[in-house]
């Protein structure tokens, strides 16, 4: 049981402003396993005006400084590893093993990296009569979600800390836990006070009061395209620049001379990864008609493979949902693709054998069309549709028929081939022949999965903004 009664802003642990608390639940046992303040308007407030007082000094602060602060910060969440992971399994519901190689170390990394990018970043350059500078956006408001809590906070403060900016954070209600174990960290290193600031909350109080502070200059939000679209709303009003991270129903074209035991295998995975809970994930399979049962017949293989239950057991690879809200909205998803008249294969339903914790099965529809919610809408929980298609143009028809960009896969017999298909589909990342993820690559979607990038050196460009001073 984590229990913190008081937000973090101007380099101290203050006591909220408000009485209200949030409770966080286990997704595993259901049991209350944490309790944050649920923070007001007038603690964020405070904390803006911390992070202004701060930019004024830390924008100043030279980069090998600021790049030296990122590596302590990362010193001193290692020893924090297992801690992490641990509150992370509770709070999402993701295995053991995965919290701790994903959620809990890769946002050290991140802060590594963001210290290279910065070290070897132009931040100024003559271009003719002109000297070109680039310089910190300002005051931060990162607004973050629950499905990889602190891989998501750091993709957004490690650059904007980099870059020169100060930072509000507002991290997911049901999943803040590991934003107050970075505070932790951040106040036992020293760093400056106001730099990095944390205020709990929901997102139509604080979220919406952070968005509309006049003294913020820059939102960086990742999370649902309704709550996305709202932010963009707010943000507009007060002109300020957005960076938005949003959904995706990314496909995973296989073609028919596709090596397919490893080309399915590998996109099962990937629409599980997180028990689903995943923006990137592959959750639509598209394989050629005539060959749609024999992928099946692999799909329900790989999925064998995934053992569903208990996230701190060893052999567990499927863990629970984060919340009963999300477990029940993927089954209302489940129901109205049968409803729809996709052909049920697998799962369908909560596991009987997992009474207990946010549990739903691993669930396989076949032969869904394009028009079905399934195809169109982002589930994310472990459901994946197999889509069949006739000739290569329609499965890149297919692939591209959707709202979001965010990811593909494509998997063909020679790389040439994956890649002209991967050319032709609208994404902001496409793995083909099962490229693996690089953290050094932009990430970031097309169409109504965002604006902007994450990840990799163009993630600090991001929190920059630029001046042309003539000479």
């Amino acid at each position: 049981m984590l229990t913190y009664d008081r937000v973090y802003y101007d380099g101290h642990w203050q006591a909220p402003l408000g009485a209200g608390a949030m409770t966080v639940v286990s997704s595993a046992t259901e049991a209350v396993v944490g309790r944050v303040p649920e923070g007001t308007p007038a603690d964020v407030q405070r904390a803006v005006q911390a992070a202004r007082c701060a930019f004024l000094s830390w924008s100043q602060t030279p980069r090998e400084d600021r790049a030296q602060w990122l590596e302590r910060l990362a010193d001193a969440l290692a020893p924090r590893v297992e801690a992490l992971a641990t509150v992370m399994t509770h709070e999402v519901g993701c295995s053991l093993r995965f919290s701790t190689k994903v959620q809990a170390e890769f946002p050290i990394s991140m802060l590594r990296l963001s210290a290279t990018w910065l070290r070897e970043a132009t931040l100024e350059y003559p271009l003719g009569s002109s000297l070109i500078v680039r310089e910190p956006a300002g005051v931060v408001a990162c607004i973050t979600p629950w499905n990889y809590p602190l891989h998501q906070v750091m993709c957004k403060v490690a650059p904007a800390l980099a870059a020169g900016c100060t930072v509000v954070l507002k991290p997911a209600e049901i999943a803040p836990l590991s934003a107050f174990m970075l505070a932790e960290a951040v106040h036992a290193i020293g760093l400056p006070a106001g730099v990095f600031n944390v205020v709990s909350g929901t997102g139509p109080v604080v979220g919406e009061a952070l968005v509309t502070d006049e003294h913020i200059d820059m939102v960086s939000f990742t999370g649902s395209l309704r709550a996305g679209r709202r932010v963009a709303a707010l943000a507009g009003d007060g002109i300020r620049k957005v960076c938005l991270e949003l959904g995706g129903k990314s496909p995973c074209v296989v073609l028919e001379d596709a090596p397919f035991e490893r080309a399915i295998a590998a996109g099962v995975n990937s629409a599980m990864q997180n028990s689903g809970q995943t923006c990137s994930a592959f959750t639509r399979l598209l394989v050629p008609r005539a060959r749609q049962d024999e992928a099946l017949a692999l799909v329900s293989a790989q999925l064998d493979r995934l053992p569903l239950g208990d996230p701190f057991s060893e052999g567990t690879r499927l863990g629970p949902l984060a919340s009963a809200a999300q477990r029940d909205r993927v089954l209302g998803f489940i129901a109205q693709g049968q409803s729809e008249g996709a052909r049920l294969v697998r799962g369908g339903g909560r596991p009987a054998h997992l009474p207990v914790g946010y549990y739903v099965k691993p669930t396989v529809f076949a032969d869904v069309r394009s028009d079905m919610v399934i195809a169109q809408e982002e589930i994310f929980g472990p459901v994946l549709a197999v889509m069949p298609y006739d000739t290569e143009a329609e499965a890149v028809r297919l692939a591209n028929d959707s709202m979001y960009g965010l990811a593909a896969g494509v998997w063909a017999g020679t790389s040439e081939r994956a890649l002209a298909v991967a050319r032709q589909i609208r994404a902001g990342q496409v793995d083909i022949n099962g490229g693996r993820f690089n953290p050094k690559a932009p990430f970031g979607g097309y169409k109504k999965s965002g604006l902007g990038r994450e990840n990799g050196p163009l993630a600090l460009e991001e929190y920059l903004q630029t001046k042309a001073i003539q000479q």
